[in-house]
């Protein structure tokens, strides 16, 4: 076994043991300036269209009533607006939904929950199909990461990552509750009741409690191409879910400060419907998940210049699939269980050493746990730490970020097995924007990045095929954008366009290789990717007097993602499987006095299934188009709110991954009632 040593174990230790225990509480003169840590509250104002968020580093949001609009189901449904991601869906409402940003792959993602990293050490993989919209407040992606130097070490850590935000409990004066109880149902048998109850226990703390359950058939037809050049029409089978969604919230405000609790419980049972190879139209491979987590939060500032963040979370995940070749001859016999266990602590601090001149330091600890009933499994156990030390410096029209990311990581497996070695990292960002006219609302804005991903635990271990040796996936980021936003008096209220161009690579590529024996494979690092592209996104917000508006938002993606791992590879320069050159949506959302009509568009391009580009494994493009009608109305101090979908209006028959059809046509009918 290999010793595990930090570069400097004592520095190391002391930086932790100061993030963690030893906040140093400063003193001096107090500057008059707005304290961006504090939540400040106004008179309400009602704004309808989503604004272009102007921050250093790109990001896109949806959040309110453009979340409520939209025909979604999931957060994955939600993303596929978003310019510059590839999601991955395995067929329907049942199957599995994966982000990926810029083309860096799905393990560069962070996914993060009320501001703490979702976590599956197993495969680094989050399934966003299983978090809904009923209780989310706002969706913002940002590529590289957030524009605040103020937060966890764990936000440094990713090429991309994905906020999910849920709803904060807000009370209208004189108010103690809030009641939403919502109800969906539809094609595929869909029913899908959801309630939230929103107490305010006092002046500083109020609660929340929000459950949900879901139930599909999964069932729909599809037409499927064969080989002779005919089409046929079948029904796609153990596509079913059953799910039940429970949250449970406390939110509290103290001097300086705010807190927030929340667990968090999800468990499900879903058929996987399966490729559809070979002429082979059914599948019977079953899933059950169960998802627990308690996460804290503390957000207080002890001077104007002094703040400090804690987070803590502790998280368990089971997961049972099993494969039984008496209900399918076709498979191998499996049935297997996995439990992970996670415990995360942090600790952020953040000293403006003056008016224009911010610095932080952010400590992170995290344990990882994965148990399973394989023979011979080797029971991963992982510790990491991370350390960020950031600076921020804002003098206009100029503003200038800079952070270096430390991560040490040591793991331990059983007796039998051998524990992988890693080596400390340490990964810097740069990121700078310019504001060349005040009066004009023109931001250009660059920023640069290198990180890394580590290896998953499967990568690692998994029986026969898992290594050891491998190193960490690495990505270097380069990103030079612009964001224009302008407002009228006219018909036309406001215009924003935001459009960035970048260049990424990804290099030690972790990938699956056959051994001397075909049927026995192992994971190497091989591949290397390069990547360039543009995204674009405008929003325009119209007005025709007092009764009907017109909102807008258009977003469209253009990348070239080429395979460089080998020039000796008859592919090599390739486009990577799934990659389309040309992708992008719209949306048109029009409102005349209570009634809402809603149209999305989204398109995605011409692609291959496979690094080979060959006429075998192009994939057509495809299209959907959704359209929504809703209709508020008001009883007594009762909001009512219903809402008609059509999905794939025009009944497109498509794979998003090959061998994985859609559903074509398909209808739902929402109800929303608020008290």
């Amino acid at each position: 076994m290999h010793d595990f040593r930090f570069c400097n174990n004592a520095l190391f230790y002391g930086i932790i043991l100061l993030g963690f225990i030893l906040p140093i509480r400063v003193s001096g003169q107090m500057a008059e300036k707005i304290d961006t840590t504090k939540t400040y509250y106004l008179k309400e104002f009602v704004l309808t269209q989503r604004r272009i968020n102007r921050e250093v580093v790109p990001a896109q949001t949806l959040s309110g009533k453009q979340l409520e609009q939209l025909s979604v189901h999931s957060v994955a449904d939600a993303i596929r607006y978003f310019s510059g991601v590839q999601i991955k869906d395995y067929g329907g409402i049942g199957g599995l939904k994966t982000v990926n940003i810029r083309s860096m792959g799905t393990n560069h993602v962070g996914v993060f929950y009320d501001g703490i990293e979702l976590g599956n050490a197993q495969n680094g993989t989050i399934d966003l199909g299983r978090f809904s919209l009923d209780n989310m407040e706002a969706i913002t992606l940002y590529n590289g990461q957030k524009s605040s130097i103020f937060q966890p070490a764990k936000d440094y850590s990713s090429a991309g990552s994905v906020y999910l935000q849920s709803r904060t409990p807000r009370f209208e004066d004189g108010k103690k509750y809030n009641v939403k109880a919502t109800f969906k149902t539809g094609s595929f048998g869909t029913a899908n009741p959801a309630i939230l109850w929103e107490q305010k226990l006092n002046e500083k703390i109020s609660g929340s409690i929000s459950g949900e359950y879901l139930y599909t058939t999964g069932r729909y037809k599809f037409t499927y191409r064969k080989e002779g050049g005919y089409d046929t029409t079948a029904v796609r089978h153990n596509g079913d879910v059953n799910a039940l969604r429970m949250e449970a919230g406390l939110f509290g405000k103290t001097k300086d400060g705010n807190w927030r609790t929340k667990l968090y419980f999800y468990n499900s049972e879903r058929g996987y419907p399966g490729a559809i190879v070979r002429n082979k139209f059914s599948n019977e491979d079953r899933q059950w998940d169960s998802n627990f987590f308690v996460q804290s939060s503390l957000r207080k500032s002890f001077t104007e210049r002094y703040h400090l963040l804690i987070n803590g979370k502790y998280a368990y995940d089971y997961l049972h699939y099993l494969a039984d070749p008496r209900k399918d001859a076709s498979v191998t016999y499996t049935n297997n269980h996995y439990r992970q266990q996670e415990i995360y602590l942090s600790a952020a601090q953040m000293y403006s050493i003056f008016n224009c001149w911010d610095i932080s330091l952010s400590t992170d600890f995290q344990w990882n746990k994965l148990n399973a009933d394989l023979i011979n499994f080797a029971y991963p156990r992982r510790y990491t730490g991370l350390v960020a030390i950031a600076s921020s410096f804002e003098m206009e029209p100029v503003k200038l970020q800079a952070s270096l990311l430390g991560t040490f990581t040591k793991e331990t497996t059983s007796s039998t097995a051998t524990p992988a070695s890693h080596k400390p990292q340490y990964t810097p960002t740069v990121i700078a924007s310019y504001h060349p006219w005040r009066h004009i609302g023109l931001d250009i804005r660059a920023f640069y990045k290198k990180i890394f991903r580590m290896p998953t635990l499967n990568d690692l271990y998994y029986i026969m095929i898992g290594n050891v040796d491998l190193n960490p996936e690495y990505t270097t980021q380069y990103d030079l954008g612009i964001t224009y936003s302008k407002t009228f008096s006219g018909i036309l209220q406001i215009l924003e366009i935001q459009a960035d161009g970048y260049y990424n690579q990804v290099r030690d590529k972790i990938v699956a290789m056959p051994t001397s024996n075909f049927f026995r494979w192992t994971m190497v690092n091989l591949g290397k990717v390069k990547i360039k592209g543009i995204d674009i996104a405008a929003n325009a917000g119209w007005r025709f007097g007092s009764r009907l508006s017109i909102d807008t938002r258009i977003n469209y993606t253009y990348q070239k993602a080429q395979d460089y791992t080998s020039p000796d590879d008859l592919y090599y320069k390739g486009q990577i499987p799934y990659v389309p050159w040309h992708s992008g949506s719209a949306v048109v959302n029009a409102g005349y006095k209570s009634w809402e009509l809603n149209y999305s568009f989204i398109y995605t391009g011409e692609r291959y299934a496979s690094r080979a580009n060959t006429e075998e494994n192009y994939i057509l493009p495809w299209y959907t188009s959704d359209l929504s009608l809703s209709k508020n109305l008001r009883w007594h101090k009762t909001g009512i709110r219903i809402t008609a979908e059509v999905n794939n209006l025009f009944n497109q028959q498509y794979e998003v991954v090959r061998s994985y059809p859609m559903p074509g046509t398909n209808f739902k009918l929402i109800l929303n009632v608020t008290l």
